[in-house]
């Protein structure tokens, strides 16, 4: 089922755990992280606003970069101080709602494709066809000191290894042809034999013979989405996502990022609108703009400069403690994110700011462009749809659950009213409401080899 392409996308951005330095201590922040009904909550909330999807953050480990020590990611309640499974909560969400897509992260660097792509499959099953992936390749020493490993790989074969399972994964999945699974008492026959397959992969980073132990995906392969921004991760997402989260600083990077991506997905012998761009935003919104502004700095007065430094120390993989706090961020060779990387360097350069005031900002990540009212919250998001920087948003909570709610209560019905995002889904899985075709077997040897 098509989508309109006049109508906008819309993923959340949840982590299970605190989330944001600032945001934990705001009034209105709830802190029942441990619990499943807090977010089953969410999950309903953002169904009743027609969200695409949930999408849930993750990491392998509590950061250590910022001079060597976890102290401050527990003290402050950062990045990863608290991290859930997100697979088990996505259970938990499926179970209460019934059109909202439910998005995982897991990494291709230290664990492997089969039990992947049956935890995948499996909550595709269960959910109807409404799972998502999102793709990451862990870029760590300390996420890589616990899977026994001394160092984390390097960028370039941490994409070699991510292809590869990304190719693993589709072809068990494609192991069970659509029609496999009978059940028909009276021939008897369970599964047809003849259409369940071994694999047989013999790669450079796997050997799988498969087949998978679970039908077929409701909707062929789970959505994919990745997020990256460095030359080879914009390459490997141009190839396989079908959404790609990002962040970015500015309209006009955003609308630079889009345009490169649509390119590549071309050049790799896709169509534009099979990839969904949904960059970050994280509005603050109030009864008035000056109201908005001032929750805005009252969030920013909770995050302690070494809050956000910890959380950038993790990002760009480089440790900031023996920078001066009172300097701007110097350039550097960044072995992390460059997509982070990029983006605090147009802020620092644009605003003027110094260290202190970068760990602040990004501690608390609101962007300018989205705080305000309501309808000045939704100038800000169609102005970035309507001049070709996105396919919608994936959506930041300040402080969580109350700003989710606050958005679902205000935002949705002023973007609905312009006509610029659906009043009511248009099918039943991730992928019809995405406006995303159903993956034949063997779609993936297309993405991979463009042929």
């Amino acid at each position: 089922m098509s989508t309109s392409p006049n109508h906008m996308h819309l993923a959340a951005f949840v982590t299970a755990g605190p989330g944001r330095p600032g945001g934990w201590r705001y009034p209105g922040s709830e802190p029942n992280w441990l619990s499943a009904s807090y977010y089953q909550h969410i999950g309903r909330v953002l169904e009743q606003g027609k969200f695409d999807l949930m999408f849930f953050a993750d990491i392998l480990s509590v950061p250590d970069r910022l001079s060597g020590s976890m102290d401050s990611q527990l003290r402050y309640g950062s990045l990863g101080s608290l991290r859930l499974d997100p697979t088990p909560v996505l259970a938990s969400i499926g179970a209460v709602t019934d059109r909202l897509g439910l998005a995982a992260t897991v990494s291709t660097s230290y664990l492997e494709p089969f039990p992947v792509a049956r935890s995948f499959a499996t909550t595709d099953h269960l959910t109807d066809g409404r799972a998502a992936w999102n793709v990451v390749t862990s870029f760590q020493d300390s996420e890589a000191r616990n899977f026994g490993k001394d160092r984390h790989i390097d960028r370039d074969k941490r994409y070699q290894r991510a292809d590869e399972f990304l190719e693993v994964a589709c072809k068990l999945w494609d192991s069970w042809e659509d029609d496999a699974l009978v059940i028909d008492p009276d021939a008897p026959l369970f599964a047809d034999p003849e259409r369940v397959h071994h694999i047989d992969h013999e790669g450079d980073w796997f050997s799988v013979r498969g087949p998978l132990n679970v039908a077929r995906p409701p909707q062929g392969y789970p959505v994919i989405i990745q997020a990256g921004a460095s030359p080879k991760g914009r390459d490997f997402a141009a190839r396989w996502s079908d959404v790609i989260f990002c962040s970015h600083a500015s309209l006009e990077s955003a609308r630079d990022f889009y345009q490169d991506i649509k390119s590549r997905a071309v050049r790799h012998g896709r169509r534009p609108e099979d990839i969904k761009i949904l960059p970050m935003a994280t509005p603050v919104i109030g009864a008035t703009s000056q109201a908005a502004h001032e929750i805005s700095r009252e969030l920013a007065d909770l995050v302690p400069p070494l809050a956000g430094l910890s959380t950038l120390s993790y990002h760009l993989d480089i440790d900031l403690s023996g920078l001066p706090l009172d300097e701007p961020l110097p350039d550097a060779d960044v072995p992390g994110v460059q997509g982070h990387y990029k983006e605090v360097v147009e802020l620092t350069r644009r605003e003027g700011l110094t260290l202190r005031e970068l760990g602040k900002r990004y501690g608390g990540r609101t962007e300018g462009t989205f705080i305000g009212t309501a309808a000045e919250v939704a100038d800000g998001m169609e102005q970035w749809f309507a001049e070709g920087a996105c396919d919608g948003f994936t959506v930041g909570a300040t402080h969580a659950p109350r700003a989710f709610e606050d958005f679902v209560r205000q935002v949705v019905p002023e973007l609905q009213r312009r006509g610029i995002f659906r009043k009511e889904y248009e099918g039943r899985t991730l992928r019809d409401n995405l406006g995303l075709e159903r993956p034949a077997v063997g779609a993936w040897h297309h993405r991979r080899y463009g042929v």
